[in-house]
């Protein structure tokens, strides 16, 4: 009697182990995001052209996100993107089809699901942060970023800073060059004003004393002691 019911309770998994571990086929109805969770706002990580086969693994049992497979690649489509066929007709995949689809009811786990699928992905790295859900990540990304950028604002306010600092500095620098030029200047005007020179009184030229250069060097002015 025992081993009967030993048969019998393995036959009747032998033949629920198929359905257990079925997925079933499904089809994307438009060109659709297969994401790394749940959500809209989980990263993208391949995009399903309309009309392309997919593998359905799972889905939530309360909210209508589906777990699927494209083309070796895994990530989850919404339910309202993607119809399957039931009783020889195509519906969308809602929680009312998935037992008599033979799609199993999952949950989602950032750890276990990126660690099976993404670790070659940039987003992994901060597995930790999209653990805590989307809008955790999301609310501390925009944070960091804030203070990201209000750290950059103040390190171009200091750079500003400096340069006006070094630019007040090379016009003092400039100014003073400039002050002993005409410092210099002055004085080399002085040193060739033509009143300095002997020839020259009051401003005018002196030409009293100077030879008429249209008189004959033999004719004497009176008063010339060479004429004596």
């Amino acid at each position: 009697m025992k081993n009967l019911i030993v048969k019998i309770a393995a036959a009747g998994l032998f033949v629920l182990a198929p359905v257990i571990a079925q997925a079933a086929e499904g089809y994307s109805t438009a060109n659709v995001n297969m994401r790394a969770g749940p959500s809209t706002r989980y990263p993208a990580v391949a995009v399903v052209p309309a009309g392309s086969p997919v593998e359905i693994r799972g889905c939530l049992s309360n909210v209508n996100w589906c777990d699927v497979e494209f083309y070796g690649g895994r990530g989850w489509v919404s339910g309202q993107y993607v119809q399957a066929v039931y009783q020889q007709r195509r519906v969308y995949v809602g929680p009312q089809y998935y037992r008599p689809l033979g799609i199993p009811m999952i949950s989602f786990s950032v750890g276990n699901y990126w660690d099976r699928n993404y670790r070659d992905r940039d987003f992994y790295r901060e597995r930790d942060r999209w653990s805590r859900g989307p809008d955790y990540y999301y609310r501390n990304r925009d944070r960091d970023r804030d203070y990201g950028d209000r750290n950059r604002d103040r390190d171009y306010g200091d750079r500003n800073r400096d340069w006006r600092d070094d630019n007040r500095r090379d016009d003092r620098r400039d100014e003073s060059r400039r002050s002993d030029r005409r410092d210099d200047n002055r004085d080399n005007t002085r040193s060739s004003d033509f009143r300095d020179l002997p020839q020259f009184r009051g401003g005018k030229a002196d030409t009293y004393n100077r030879p008429d250069p249209r008189a004959s060097p033999f004719v004497c002015r009176p008063g010339d002691p060479s004429c004596d």
